[in-house]
């Protein structure tokens, strides 16, 4: 081996090259000691491992402070379609009130009774939520365990408990950081500081911070109180309604991996305790329940006679089971599977609070008995797939469910429920756009449809209205046709895929292989999909879909016949791609299919490149087409054998360079995996200096202007690197804590997919490609805005009520400036100039606010740090008076043209210039000309309203002076009447030009409206769309400004003519205006 083979290898540093050379130049005998040499240089390799991520932290880094782009946010835009919730809770003697945990999105609560709900864990915790309890003896304490119960492929993990004094309005941590998974928390029901804590555990290894919990000081210290193994967590907790000192616990012997679930075994058990959990008694072995090995089970107790309990037990000879002996005996008196199906994600029971044979289980459907439990009718929500129910102590009516799609109200014993559609809590995989403009944005969302929503809407808000389903199912990769969007290609478990027509609404099947393996394990599949599998369209051949199995394929029909393109890309172990579920039930719905491919990637820059992840762990690359593969893993040193690779992304700036996010979470790794290569995998470098250590990653994108700028999505949050990866920083800004799982670079646009808080947007990442150590060093930086969009964003009376629908895209010139020095007796203004310097607004921190003169100047907020600012693109209104009621005639002026604009920010008298550019709506076929006639139009229109408007300010002067001069003349009789004929006159011109009358909104309604309003409604008329005035337009302006020209013109004739007289007479009379006279 020479210096030149060295070299070859990626991971030798210079220091361990120039140690080799040395020791080759300088020993005469170097070939008698080439073992030794050998022995020398496999040490230098086996160090390098644990070297590399100290290597990371010594590279030279690149970042800046938050502070110079924290004026930037993101922007929820729904959909507001609940995802899933495993905890619910109402509150005693408070109708309004309830709870719910969501599976990614936090801790939800309304207080109208679930006509809206507010997340009230953001800014402390977030993600996953596996219980919440409410004490009874004081509503304000509330306890919350991370980490749901409904163990699902999807599912996310948690950090502890949490508790809160004040009905949710901030938050403690209070322990158990590693109890993983929280099944219940109970409140002894007259103190609030005595907790007990059903913790499940760690899913994928075995751990001790399992069992039941209990804390006697509300938290502040806990002890466990029951244990069975490590293996073994809490599944179900209950006290005794009546006697809080009884309690029922179940333990849970369960496991996830990678590839597979398991529910059952023999630490599954059934306690119990008559001391307050001091000491159990297991009486899983009394007689009448099921052999061993159990399963899930799931308990209750009836509040009328506490010797009634029921369990429902997973188990070969399980079912529902019930003593009215306290637990000394049981009965099996249900065994209907539509009560026990897929048993670990249901088996919840409730016994109702007044009806001692009413019982209620959790399941696809939820069955209500009202024998005991001997039958069952099935009911559903408005969603189904059930996990949680709480019922009112005091009003069996009144109760909330939790289920696949959040959680949902009833008043009436579950014959109606509340709506789930005012919910963000939606879980998405992945994300597609289409190439329309304004762009939609595309994903899969757990437990319900795929669907596409527009990014911006010409509403005021994102509603309903701007999504729909679309191809695919809950877990699809989604692929919209470059030619036609209207066609939309989508996946779903079990390699299940399908091609929509949204123009007709028909879908046809585009399978690869049609074969149907349901209830069977991935091992009789001819191609393995994933649950997740990637379905994508090639960026250089429109015709080009690609599919991943274990295998790649493509078809250039539209699915009518697909290709295979490589050879198995993955591991392929045995183990694997076995049947699903453990020893008791089966479970597969394909979320375990295991051994595929996970992710397809073309380069940008190069036709025939294509990469290709597996969930298994290995990175292919070919470099022509699929002809050969070459397998690029990073090495076992960097990379567990089973990393999920999630996402590859191609450089756009240099061939054979790709970024690589990867996760073993589903191992018990929480270790962050980034990677990158830029010799097409033959080497790889570990990126994750900077981001949390069990912080684990999904996804890495590689900004489309910047280069070295990358964004990477954990399982809790946003991270940003400004050096290719060398440094990480924490990039959440206002975005609150849940996991991502997907991230695209679109138009200067940040699109984030989340598992549990639906769709998020950043709309502008320019002040990222400007940051620099200038803007780092200077005490205030303008940056550059983005190309901006005229776009017809219509609005309402009132702002959009955030809880109910998403926010759209700012409808202006979105602009961002850095104060890095700032004071309040700092003074900065920021103007809005035409290209030539012309004024068109000024802000000021200075400024008073009037609303009553176009050309004020507007106030300006501004802070240290980021800022940020939306100019609505409107040049100034008209002139307007106190009093002034319009009717259907917002006083908007007109909307600057397409073209070149500045802004100039001033502080302090120093002032730094940025030019930015207006363009039309794409969509639209206007010429520049259009643009600039209907803006001359309503120009000249804006004038005429403020000149009708500026004669009723002048009349209204007048009158105020007459009034004066009224109350000092009351005795002087001539005085008075030419007073009073004076303002007669006024009056009838007045209201010529504007009807006073008019005082409240509707009032024009009964009086008609006048010249003004009339002038002022052609206004707002005419610029409804981005169109040129009609004729008929013009000519009623012709018109309408003749009748106001006559008014003025009478006016002035009145105003010359009176106002003489009136002082000829005050002055002939020698009447003081200003007397000393007390």
């Amino acid at each position: 081996m020479n210096f030149t083979e060295i070299k070859k290898f990626g991971n030798v540093d210079n220091r361990s090259i120039s140690f080799i050379s040395i020791f080759k130049e300088t020993n005469s005998n170097y070939f008698k000691m080439k073992k030794l040499y050998i022995v020398i240089l496999t040490a230098l390799f086996c160090l390098q491992p644990f070297q590399n991520l100290n290597a990371q932290r010594k590279k030279k880094t690149v970042s800046y402070d938050e502070s110079l782009y924290n004026g930037m946010e993101y922007r929820s835009i729904g959909p507001f379609r609940g995802g899933r919730a495993g905890t619910v809770t109402g509150v005693t003697n408070n109708n309004n009130l309830y709870y719910m945990g969501t599976a990614g999105g936090g801790v939800w609560k309304t207080t109208d009774a679930g006509n809206s709900w507010q997340c009230i864990s953001d800014g402390y915790f977030g993600g996953s939520i596996g219980a919440i309890a409410v004490s009874e003896s004081d509503p304000n304490i509330i306890y919350v365990g991370e980490g749901e119960q409904t163990l699902r492929g999807n599912v996310s993990s948690g950090k502890g408990l949490w508790k809160s004094m004040d009905a949710g309005e901030t938050w403690i941590f209070i322990g158990l950081k590693d109890s993983e998974h929280i099944s219940r928390i109970r409140i002894h029901p007259k103190n609030p500081d005595l907790v007990y804590v059903a913790a499940i555990g760690n899913l994928w290894k075995p751990n001790e911070t399992r069992g039941v919990f209990r804390s006697k000081d509300g938290g502040d210290n806990w002890e466990k109180v029951l244990y069975v193994s490590d293996k073994a967590g809490a599944g179900d907790l209950i006290l005794d309604p009546n006697n809080s000192r009884i309690i029922y616990a179940t333990t849970w012997q369960m496991k996830r991996n990678g590839y597979r679930m398991d529910s059952g075994g023999p630490d599954s058990k059934f306690f119990k305790s008559t001391d307050g959990g001091d000491t159990w008694n297991d009486i899983s072995t009394k007689t009448g329940l099921p052999s061993s090995p159990w399963g899930i089970v799931g308990i209750t107790v009836s509040p009328i006679d506490s010797n009634r309990i029921w369990a429902l037990i997973e188990a070969d000879n399980g079912g529902l089971f019930r003593s009215d002996d306290a637990g000394a005996t049981w009965k099996k008196i249900n065994e209907n599977r539509a009560l026990r199906q897929r048993a670990w994600y249901y088996t919840r029971i409730y016994a109702d609070t007044e009806n001692i044979d009413k019982l209620y289980v959790m399941n696809v459907s939820y069955g209500v008995s009202t024998d005991g439990g001997k039958t069952f009718t099935l009911k559903n929500a408005p969603h189904g797939d059930h996990h949680d129910l709480w019922i009112d102590p005091n009003n069996n009516k009144r109760m909330v469910i939790a289920d696949d799609g959040g959680a949902q109200i009833s008043n009436d014993g579950g014959n109606n429920w509340t709506t789930y559609y005012n919910q963000p809590t939606a879980q998405f995989y992945r994300i597609a756009t289409d190439s329309i403009f304004p762009y939609r944005i595309y994903g899969a969302q757990q437990d319900n449809t795929a669907l596409r929503i527009s990014h911006r809407s010409s509403g005021e808000s994102i509603t309903e209205r701007d999504w729909e389903p679309t191809a695919g199912g809950e877990s699809a990769h989604l692929a919209p046709d470059p030619k036609n969007n209207q066609i939309v290609y989508g996946g779903t478990y079990k390699g299940y895929m399908n091609r929509l027509d949204h123009t007709t609404g028909q879908a046809r099947s585009t399978n690869v292989w049609p074969d149907n393996p349901a209830g069977s394990g991935a091992e009789i599949m001819k191609y393995r999909f994933n649950w997740n599998y990637p379905v994508s369209f090639s960026r250089h051949d429109s015709n080009k879909l690609y599919a991943g199995s274990n295998f790649l394929h493509v078809t250039t029909d539209e699915g009518q016949s697909w290709k295979t393109i490589s050879p198995d890309l993955t591991r392929s172990l045995p183990e694997t791609i076995e049947s699903s579920g453990g020893p008791i039930t089966q479970d597969n719905t394909g979320a375990e299919f295991y051994s595929n491919i996970f992710v397809i990637s073309e380069s940008v820059l190069e036709k025939n490149v294509i990469w290709t992840g597996s969930d298994d762990g290995l990175i292919h690359v070919t470099k022509d087409n699929g002809t050969t593969w070459t397998n690029v893993t990073p090495p076992a040193s960097m990379s567990p054998k089973l990393n999920m690779i999630n996402s590859i992304d191609p450089s756009p700036f240099h061939k054979g360079t790709v970024y690589v996010a990867a996760t073993a979470y589903k191992f018990g790794d929480y270790t962050p995996y980034l990677y990158k290569t830029d010799n097409y995998g033959e080497s790889w470098t570990l990126i994750t200096n900077g981001i949390k250590d069990n912080y684990y990653t999904r996804v890495i994108r590689t900004d489309l202007v910047r280069e070295g700028l990358l964004y990477a999505g954990t399982e809790w949050g946003m991270y940003i690197s400004f050096d290719d990866g060398k440094s990480w920083a924490p990039f959440q800004l206002n975005l609150p804590i849940t996991a991502i799982r997907d991230l695209q670079v679109r138009d200067n646009d940040l699109i984030v997919a989340t598992h549990g808080r639906s769709f998020w947007i950043i709309d502008d990442l320019t002040p990222l490609h400007q940051i620099s150590s200038e803007v780092a060093n200077s005490d205030f930086y303008l940056y550059k805005p983005d190309t901006s969009y005229r776009m017809h964003q219509s609005g309402g009376w009132n702002e959009p009520d955030p809880k109910l629908v998403g926010k759209n895209h700012p409808d202006g010139v979105i602009i961002n400036y850095v104060l890095n020095k700032f004071h309040e007796s700092d003074s900065v203004q920021l103007e809005i100039l035409e290209k030539d310097g012309t004024l068109i607004q000024r802000y000021s921190t200075s400024a008073k606010e009037n609303k009553l003169d176009p050309t004020a100047t507007k106030q300006l907020k501004v802070k240290a740090g980021g800022n940020h600012m939306v100019w609505d693109m409107r040049y100034q209104g008209y002139k307007s008076f106190e009093g002034m009621i319009f009717y259907s005639s917002p006083n908007k002026g007109p909307k600057a043209i397409p073209g070149i604009y500045k802004l100039k920010l001033t502080v302090n008298g120093t002032s730094k210039e940025q030019e930015f550019k207006i363009v039309k709506d794409p969509r639209l076929p206007n010429t520049q000309s259009d643009y600039q006639e209907q803006f001359d139009f309503l120009i000249v229109v804006r004038d005429q309203v403020s000149k009708a408007n500026e004669a009723i300010i002048k009349i209204r002067s007048i009158q105020k002076d007459l009034k004066y001069l009224k109350e000092k003349t009351k005795d002087n009789d001539a005085i008075q009447q030419l007073i009073s004929d004076y303002e007669t006159e006024l009056s009838i011109i007045e209201n010529n030009i504007h009807m006073t009358k008019n005082q409240s909104r509707q009032d024009p309604l009964n009086y008609g409206i006048r010249i003004n309003n009339r002038i002022a409604f052609l206004l707002a008329d005419s610029q409804r769309g981005d169109f040129a005035p009609t004729q008929q337009a013009k000519q009623f302006f012709k018109e309408i400004t003749d009748e106001l020209n006559l008014e003025l013109k009478n006016l002035s004739r009145l105003i010359d003519k009176q106002t003489e007289i009136v002082n000829s007479k005050v002055k002939q009379e020698d009447i003081k205006m200003i007397s000393s006279e007390q």
